[in-house]
């Protein structure tokens, strides 16, 4: 069992205050979907959980220790897929694939096996040896959301995700759906930014935009399940 907690956390880019005193916690099983107007801050939240971007202040928690986001075992616990595909252009899905397996240190047979279940998974064979380059926008987004798949939800516990919709038609969002529960159900965490109310996926829902800095009437109904009750 872990749990993931952020205690009065605070995020500034450049001279503009995103958000502060915000606080939530994440724990084995769960997903929270990250959501508010666009400039809110949910891509610089999975920043600064990612270790990626600091926090201007405020602790984040790990089982109940306070941890370091942007130390190593911190770092080998999460995966992180932003806005961008992270793809080699000149290289294949195939290879694409095994560069990031190699990049994660599996052994090269488990790292074939794996990488050839990750596009039979996600229906990338029939393109699986063409250049990256030539794929179209939800083919990349596809491949890129097959990291996903190359290590098991016990090895990386934290997925921290960045609209990961984006482009999917309605056949790989199903499938994307399926890996996400499949995630929880093993006992994974999800933090997720999304414009997509993903109904289909139980969890929680925080407005990002809730915590902008100034006067707020009242916080305690910023996190809402997916029905709409607060808690």
């Amino acid at each position: 069992m872990a749990l993931f907690e952020a205690r009065n956390i605070a995020c500034k880019r450049g001279e503009h205050l995103l958000f502060d005193l915000l606080n939530f916690s994440v724990a084995s099983g769960e997903a929270l979907v990250l959501t508010g107007a666009n400039g809110s801050g949910k891509s610089s939240l999975l920043r600064v959980v990612a270790g990626l971007i600091q926090r201007r202040a405020g602790d984040f928690l790990w089982n109940g220790r306070t941890m370091r986001p942007d130390g190593d075992q911190h770092r080998r616990r999460l995966i992180y897929l932003g806005h961008g595909d992270a793809l080699k252009a000149n290289l294949t899905p195939r290879e694409n694939l095994r560069f990031w397996a190699d990049l994660v240190g599996l052994p090269g047979g488990q790292a074939v096996s794996v990488v050839e279940q990750a596009l039979e998974e996600d229906h990338l064979e029939p393109f699986a040896d063409l250049p990256a380059r030539f794929l179209s926008a939800g083919q990349r987004r596809r491949l890129a959301l097959s990291r996903l798949r190359l290590q098991p939800s016990s090895a990386v516990p934290l997925w921290l995700l960045d609209e990961p919709t984006n482009a999917l038609d309605g056949e790989a969002r199903r499938r994307l759906i399926v890996l996400l529960g499949r995630h929880l159900a093993f006992g994974g965490l999800i933090i997720l930014a999304t414009h997509d109310p993903l109904r289909e996926l139980p969890g929680r829902h925080l407005r990002i935009d809730a915590y902008a800095p100034g006067p707020v009437d009242d916080r305690a109904d910023v996190i809402h399940r997916d029905h709409g009750e607060a808690i």
